[in-house]
């Protein structure tokens, strides 16, 4: 995540922060497959990282280069 190492943040600084500042326990090795897009965070996951970054949950978590139509999701 280009936002963790702008910070100079190793993935452990992450989940420290994480724990500490929102009580959110997840492990290293869950946080890497939520960065390389292998596993998704639940929503207060999701917020609590969005709120770490200071960014928007679309910004961390909405893969641009996928887009779905209303049509593609039976809407």
């Amino acid at each position: 995540m280009n936002a963790r190492k702008q910070k100079g943040w190793i993935q452990k600084d992450v989940v420290e922060k994480l724990s500490d500042e929102f009580d959110i326990s997840i492990t290293e090795s869950y946080y890497g497959m939520i960065e390389q897009s292998v596993r998704t965070p639940s929503l207060d996951v999701a917020l609590s990282i969005s709120e770490l970054f200071d960014m928007e949950p679309s910004k961390i978590f909405l893969n641009t280069n996928t887009t779905f139509s209303c049509v593609e999701l039976q809407c």
